[in-house]
C-alpha cells in the first residue's frame, strides 16, 4: 500500500517505527496469553512420616546398627536336615552376651536377594564340571524375578564372570566356555567376592561357593576372610565336593574351612561326595534362602564402641517336635560413632 508514494524522510522514518510497532503486537499478545496459561510449579508437600518407632521403619540390612535397630536372619531344620516353617515369634529367645533382648520386630517374608556364586574351576575340577554347572542353573531356578546375580569363577585367580544381571542365560552361556585348569585361589575368590557385594541392590545379599577342595593358592589367609565376612551383611553357603579319601592336606582341612566361614554369617556348608547330589544340594540352598525368619531387635547396651557383640538365637519348639538346630548370624559390630 505504501509502494509508489514518496515521503520527506522525518515521515518516513515514522511511518517504519508505526508499521514494526503494529507488528510486534501479536507476539507480545500470544506471549502474554501463554504466560496465563502457565500455572506455576507448586512443590508437593513431604509425605508424612507413619507413626510409631521410628526405628522399626527403616530398611535396614541384616545385622546391622541403624537407630539402634538389629536384624538378624535365622533358618531352622529339624533332626532330618528338612527346613522348619510356620513358627511365631513366641517361638524365640534372642540374647545379645549374656542379656536377653525383647524381640521388636518378626517376619519371614521372602525378599529379593542379590546373589553371587563362587564357582571352582581349578583343574581337579574337570570330571565334575558338568554337574557343577547344573548346580548353578537350579540354584538360579529357585530365584525370584526381582533378584540380581553375578558369578566369580576361580583357579590359580578369581575371575568375574559375570557382572550383576537378570538373566540366568547370559550366566549360562559364559559358563559353557570356561575350561577347568590350575591351582585353587578359593581364599582369595571369596574376598573378590565379598567386594562385589558393595554393588549389590537389595538389603538382602547371599554368596554360594561350589568348590572340591581346600584353598592352596591365594594372598588372603583364612584369619582375614573370616575377619572379613564377619564385617559383612551377607549369608554364605557352601558345596563342598570331596572324594572319600582326601589326597592332600589343603582337601582335608577344605570341609573345616568352608564350614568356618559360612557359620559365620548364618548360612551353611553342605559336603557330599556324590557330584550327582550337586544340583538337589544347590536347589535346597536356594529354597532356604526364602524360608528365612528375621528377627528384630534394639540392643540394650547402646555404647557405640565399635567392638562386636555376639548374638545367639534360641527356639523354643511347638510341643511335638524334636530338637531343632539353629542357622544364625554369630554377631555384629557395634558402630563407633
Amino acid at each position: 500500500m505504501l509502494c509508489g508514494k514518496r515521503f520527506s524522510a522525518p515521515v518516513f522514518f515514522l511511518v517504519l517505527l508505526t508499521v514494526a510497532v503494529c507488528s510486534s503486537l501479536p507476539l507480545a499478545a500470544q506471549n502474554s496469553t501463554e504466560d496465563v496459561h502457565i500455572q506455576p510449579r507448586v512443590a508437593p508437600e513431604p509425605p508424612k512420616e507413619p507413626e510409631g518407632d521410628p526405628a522399626l521403619r527403616t530398611h535396614t540390612k541384616p545385622v546391622k546398627v541403624d537407630v539402634n535397630l538389629v536384624l538378624v536372619p535365622v533358618t531352622i531344620t529339624d533332626p532330618m536336615n528338612r527346613l522348619v516353617t510356620g513358627l511365631d515369634r513366641d517361638n524365640f529367645n534372642l540374647f545379645e552376651g549374656r542379656d536377653q533382648q525383647v524381640i521388636k520386630t518378626f517376619s519371614s517374608e521372602d525378599a529379593p536377594v542379590s546373589l553371587g556364586v563362587i564357582f571352582d574351576m581349578s583343574g581337579s575340577m574337570g570330571s565334575k564340571i558338568e554337574r557343577a554347572r547344573e548346580a548353578v542353573m537350579e540354584f538360579f531356578k529357585t530365584a525370584n524375578p526381582q533378584d540380581e546375580f553375578f558369578m566369580i569363577t576361580f583357579a590359580e585367580k578369581p575371575e568375574e564372570l559375570s557382572d550383576f544381571t537378570s538373566s540366568v542365560d547370559d550366566i549360562q552361556g559364559k559358563l559353557l566356555y570356561t575350561i577347568p585348569k590350575g591351582r585353587t585361589a578359593l581364599l582369595d575368590a571369596i574376598y573378590l567376592g565379598v567386594t562385589k557385594m558393595r554393588q549389590a541392590k537389595y538389603p538382602k545379599k547371599a554368596l554360594l561357593i561350589i568348590s572340591d577342595g581346600g584353598d592352596n593358592h591365594s594372598r588372603y589367609t583364612e584369619g582375614e576372610i573370616r575377619s572379613m565376612v564377619k564385617e559383612a551383611d551377607i549369608l554364605i553357603y557352601a558345596i563342598g565336593i570331596y572324594d572319600h579319601y582326601f589326597p592332600t592336606e589343603e582337601e582335608r582341612l577344605g570341609p573345616t574351612l568352608l564350614s568356618d566361614v559360612t557359620e559365620l554369617t548364618g548360612g551353611r556348608a553342605f559336603t557330599i561326595d556324590n557330584p550327582n547330589d550337586l544340583a538337589d544340594v544347590s536347589t535346597k540352598i536356594g529354597i532356604e534362602l526364602r524360608n528365612q525368619y528375621v528377627i528384630g531387635y534394639r540392643p540394650k547396651n547402646l555404647t557405640r564402641d565399635g567392638k562386636w557383640r555376639k548374638v545367639k538365637v534360641k527356639v523354643n519348639p511347638p510341643q511335638g517336635l524334636p530338637p531343632l538346630t539353629i542357622h544364625a548370624r554369630t554377631g555384629y559390630y557395634a558402630p563407633s560413632q
